[in-house]
């Protein structure tokens, strides 16, 4: 029987690293993928850890408010928060319902350059400030910044699988207790 997911984002790099974690993680089962457009409850550029993983969790609470036939639920946002020095760290925040069960994991955090760290404390969006700093064009449905710094060493999709894959941890071992 194929389960359906529900991304409550339509960016592809999103659904893609929802669709591998599952894969990765279940793979015995079929998965079928719908992305939903949903807000977040939160700034476009969330600025600290708390937003960062609130704007997650409203996001696949709202996808499953929209989209309540479905089997998983997830919600990816990604966010910025200030180090002790001062300088931008860039992470994002997975958040996995099921009808019983519900899972979170944070990605591994990176720091922002000062010429990108400036457009953001500016105002700009993360992803538009990639775009300017690096002359490009809607990199955050690409290889993000994480993909730009590291030149595809990780994009920003494989970024985000691991997260998916951790969020999922409470999901597939349904013996065991998670408070």
């Amino acid at each position: 029987m194929t389960q359906t997911i529900i991304v409550a984002s339509t960016n592809p790099v999103k659904i893609g690293a929802a669709l591998s974690g599952f894969q990765q993680m279940f793979p015995s089962e079929t998965f079928e993928v719908k992305s939903i457009n949903v807000p977040s409850g939160v700034p476009d550029q969330p600025m600290t850890d708390v937003e960062t993983r609130q704007g997650a969790t409203t996001r696949a609470l709202n996808a499953r408010e929209a989209m309540p036939e479905a089997n998983y639920w997830i919600g990816i946002e990604g966010g910025i928060d200030t180090t002790a020095n001062g300088q931008f760290e860039v992470f994002a925040w997975v958040i996995v319902l099921s009808p019983d069960r519900s899972g979170a994991s944070r990605t591994g955090t990176f720091t922002l350059p000062d010429e990108i760290a400036s457009l953001v404390r500016e105002g700009v969006e993360l992803g538009k400030a990639d775009d300017q700093v690096f002359g490009r064009a809607n990199s955050k449905q690409q290889n993000g910044a994480v993909g730009i710094l590291t030149d595809d060493v990780i994009d920003r999709q494989s970024y985000y699988v691991h997260a998916v894959i951790l969020a999922l941890i409470p999901l597939k071992n349904t013996a065991l207790k998670f408070s």
